[in-house]
């Protein structure tokens, strides 16, 4: 199977992601998907086959679920601009024409459970992010509530966890607050929807951004197996981590490797990896009964 490495189109690039092509079209902008993953921040030197076409449908579904909490900057608007229809065919399914905005420099992140980095920081402190936890906390257990922790959005390099107040002082009090309850009521209706798939969402993250006018808007992408945890319901019990349906088996692949550092450049991945990735993106989108 052919995967999507990189892109050349001609037109400006907005800025290039670990996932996503961005192309300024003016006032909108080209999003396109390629196949390319990363763990722990590092770009992995495969792809994976149909990844970028799944993240797009995945979360052109996830911004229809949640449109009437948040404007999204797909605004409804598919038409692609005539500069850009003699590449449609080819990018079919991985790219969609969005509404130009200013990324917020915020990783908007909620936990409804206690796993990885999170997992970690109790470990050591009882807290996450600043916030304080009950004591007693097993792995993967249940939070009393889902709690927000944002992080700083990091173009290279690893992201870092920070303090509600120290998200307030970079984007200001009143925009930290809308953030978070935002975060949080996005979080609930994908919780919800996922638990009726027989789906737990362990944790997400969100991105926003402001458009010409100074309007809000979730912007990205929004619940895909990338940017979330999802587990299996009902494999699901406090002290391990369950199966999961994202990439949550490339990292513990990864974390059998002797001798990398989890820095730049990223090991080659076996052929059973690969598709063992794809074959839980898949079973995911199936799920939500997304086709691909």
């Amino acid at each position: 199977m052919s995967v999507l490495l990189s892109t050349d189109l001609p037109f400006p690039v907005f800025r290039r992601g670990k996932v996503r092509d961005v192309y300024d079209l003016g006032k909108q902008l080209l999003i396109v998907a390629s196949d390319r993953i990363s763990a722990f921040d590092c770009v992995m030197p495969e792809g994976i086959p149909d990844k970028g076409r799944i993240l797009t449908a995945v979360a052109s579904y996830w911004m229809a679920a949640t449109e009437d909490l948040v404007p999204n900057h797909f605004r409804g608007n598919q038409t692609w601009p005539e500069a850009v229809v003699p590449f449609r065919e080819p990018l079919a399914g991985r790219a969609v024409v969005v509404e130009k905005t200013r990324p917020l420099p915020i990783e908007c992140v909620v936990r409804g459970y206690l796993a990885g980095s999170g997992w970690k920081e109790y470990q050591a402190n009882g807290m996450v992010c600043g916030v304080p936890l009950p004591a007693g906390l097993k792995l993967a257990d249940r939070l009393p509530q889902p709690i927000f922790t944002p992080a700083t959005k990091a173009e290279e390099g690893h992201d870092e966890n920070i303090s509600f107040e120290r998200m307030a002082d970079i984007v200001g009090q009143g925009l930290a607050e809308k953030l978070r309850d935002l975060s949080l009521a996005l979080y609930n209706r994908g919780a919800e929807l996922a638990a009726q798939r027989g789906i737990l969402l362990a944790d997400t993250k969100f991105e926003f951004g402001l458009s010409e006018a100074g309007e809000l808007i979730l912007i990205d992408e929004a619940l895909t197996p990338d940017s979330s945890r999802y587990w299996l319901a009902d494999s699901w019990a406090p002290g391990k981590n369950p199966p999961s349906l994202d990439k949550q088996f490339l990292r513990d692949y990864l974390e059998t490797l002797d001798g990398w550092n989890k820095q730049p450049p990223a090991p080659h991945l076996p052929a059973e990896v690969i598709e063992g990735v794809r074959a839980r993106y898949l079973d995911l989108a199936s799920r939500f009964g997304v086709k691909v």
